[in-house]
């Protein structure tokens, strides 16, 4: 018997409000940014860093949905896992990835109160201009999606890879 099956799970939350229902056109608006901010980014790298994102937030819902997504798209458990770390697992992931990555921490966090020039810059050599600006675009848009999920506590654990795709 593992310990899991000796114990019973802590009971799942509840959301304090469901905000796509009583803010429907903001959800609306919301999913349609979402589409047009990923447009001509690879899919593998933007659930990359959606992940890193949501890690750096918080955001369990979030998590739940973009590892689920992030599998369906054929990413590996290996480099989901070491993603939280991968500073020390730099042999995980690409240049191209690492600079994505640096620039979602950068974005995501900005105590400091802006984007250092040097990971605006690494990130440039990877990107080209139009690129680079949806990247910054779907940043922006994971932690809004973030900000709305762990202020009204959506529940992780039920979402099913595509099932908000528009």
């Amino acid at each position: 018997m593992t310990p899991n099956e000796s114990q019973s799970h802590a009971p799942e939350h509840t959301p304090r409000l469901p905000w796509a229902e009583l803010a429907p056109e903001v959800y609306k608006a919301m999913a349609k940014l979402d589409a047009a901010a990923r447009q001509g980014l690879d899919p593998v790298l933007l659930e990359l860093v959606k992940i890193r994102a949501s890690q750096i937030n918080h955001c369990a819902f979030c998590l739940d949905m973009h590892t689920k997504d992030a599998f369906a798209a054929g990413e590996s458990a290996e480099r989901i896992i070491q993603l939280s770390a991968w500073e020390e697992s730099r042999h995980f992931y690409t240049e191209k990835e690492i600079a994505a990555i640096e620039l979602t921490e950068a974005v995501t966090v900005l105590t400091d109160g802006f984007v250092p020039d040097e990971v605006y810059e690494r990130a440039a050599k990877h990107f080209d201009e139009a690129e680079l600006a949806q990247l910054i675009s779907a940043i922006t848009v994971i932690n809004a999606w973030n900000r709305l999920a762990v202020s009204t506590r959506m529940v992780p654990g039920h979402y099913t890879p595509g099932q908000f795709k528009h």
